[in-house]
């Protein structure tokens, strides 16, 4: 999500900041066939099993939870203040094992064996979790990812902290092709000159190798410079103008280890890159639609890693943009064959899918993140679209996806507040769900089409760090 204080003046109305109550529109009432507030509709193949709501002190409106990861029988819930690690070994029963305060925006989590990787990407006093705002026009300000240990998973353990320029808005997990140990690929963006860590030109990623047995020396071992033209220079306007954001930066990288493969998602480009040597990256192809994306945001390969969906976070997420002001086009997801072999592999466009019901002008609604559903022989995904709910969609035919399976709930309130599911995954024969004000959710699909994932099991799932299924 887009909502970074100092990322405003850069993307003007394409990201939003808190506090989370940003308008007054009309009731949702008046609008003609959208569930009232708080009020369930669902496709005939998804319930929901579960809901535990936000425990104190991540109990308010601006405690919003984001990212999820999963390791065995535990799911980890990142918040604004911290983070959240449940037992799911019975999904229709969750259990909350522990609650860690860390304030920090984003706080985005993987999780790889007894480490957890939290990203903080607000300027703060230290790196400790009892750190305090501070200007990211001081130099001594810090941000960047934080390493605990939760072998112990009621009583996580804080091990390192690595600073990053811009910070950590979202990291991706890579394995080492060689060893054991792990890199961190760390996404930020929003320079601004007055900034002393975070001043332009920021076409960069951060890389964190993370020795896995001496977790404390992690460290950044290399920053490639991935635009070294600037990438998109953006187009400017008000919202809901067509504006598009400079790139300056990544907002999200989805990898695919075993085909040494990985998409990003560049604010106003989207790429392509070869990662089989993890510290250089390289970009094999970069693609644009300045007529119809505004941010790009998030990314997701399909299982034979022929196709790449991205998706497009118009108004930062804090927008209502599921309406027919906003069109079937802008604020959704764009569907992208890879063609040709090796350094000549392409990016071509197929096709737009954005969910099929209108939202009210109080919903906070776009494109957000999602998963594979492992399905044999299928391309089907679940997905998360804030106030517009959970959708489950087939794009086995790229220029023809349709949405196979739906869950929503009305707005919040009668004023745009900020909530819904964050993230949306599957794992392991169950769709779990972060909702921003909700709290942790867990849902079922009975569908024949998607009955062969029931078979897949995994270990550990960073829907960034893509495995291959069949």
């Amino acid at each position: 999500m887009g909502a970074k204080g100092r990322s405003l003046a850069l993307l003007g109305a394409v990201a939003v900041a808190v506090p989370m109550v940003i308008g007054t529109p009309a009731a949702a009432a008046d609008q003609a066939g959208i569930p009232g507030i708080d009020e369930i509709r669902h496709s005939w193949n998804m319930r929901q099993l579960a809901s535990l709501p936000k425990q104190a002190p991540f109990d308010n409106v601006d405690a919003l939870n984001t990212d999820l990861a999963f390791s065995g029988t535990k799911a980890i819930v990142g918040n604004y203040n911290g983070f959240t690690i449940y037992d799911i070994g019975n999904p229709r029963k969750p259990k909350l094992v522990s609650q860690v305060s860390c304030p920090g925006s984003q706080n985005d989590v993987s999780v790889s064996g007894d480490l957890l990787f939290l990203s903080t990407d607000s300027s703060r006093s230290d790196n400790s979790c009892a750190s305090v705002s501070k200007p990211a026009s001081e130099k001594d300000a810090w941000e960047g990812v934080k390493v605990f240990d939760i072998s112990d998973a009621k009583a996580p353990k804080y091990v390192a902290a690595v600073e990053t320029p811009c910070g950590s808005h979202t990291h991706t997990l890579v394995p080492d092709n060689k060893s054991k140990d792990l890199y961190l690929y760390v996404s930020s963006y929003g320079p601004r000159a007055e900034f002393p860590d975070c001043a332009p030109p920021h076409d960069l990623i951060s890389i964190i190798k993370v020795p896995v047995r001496n977790p404390s020396a992690a460290a950044i071992v290399a920053k490639p410079v991935l635009f070294p033209d600037g990438g998109n220079p953006g187009v400017g306007g008000t919202y809901p103008d067509k504006i598009v954001a400079a790139t300056s930066g990544c907002h999200d990288i989805t990898v695919y280890p075993s085909k040494d493969l990985a998409a990003g998602a560049c604010l106003g480009d989207g790429v392509l890159f070869d990662i089989k040597n993890r510290e250089q990256p390289r970009v094999i192809n970069q693609v644009r639609d300045n007529e119809h994306f505004a941010f790009w945001h998030s990314a997701t390969f399909n299982n034979a890693g022929t196709k790449v969906v991205f998706t497009d976070e118009l108004g930062g997420g804090g927008r209502a943009t599921c309406n027919e002001q906003i069109g079937k086009e802008r604020g959704a997801d764009g569907v992208y064959d890879i063609t040709g072999r090796g350094d000549n592999r392409k990016l071509e466009f197929r096709s737009y899918f954005k969910i099929p019901r209108a939202n009210a002008d109080s919903e906070n609604c776009v494109a957000h993140n999602g998963s594979l559903i492992p399905v044999l022989g299928r391309d089907i995904m679940v997905q998360a679209w804030y106030q517009g709910g959970i959708s489950v969609w087939d794009f086995t035919d790229s220029a023809r996806p349709k949405e196979i399976g739906y869950w929503e709930r009305g707005p919040l309130a009668g004023t745009l507040i900020s909530g819904g599911p964050w993230s949306t995954y599957y794992y392991n024969g169950h769709i779990y769900s972060s909702d921003i004000q909700k709290g942790f959710e867990v849902f079922e699909i009975i569908d024949p089409r998607v009955i062969t994932a029931k078979f897949v099991r995994m270990k550990e799932l960073n829907a960034q760090t893509q495995g291959h299924f069949w």
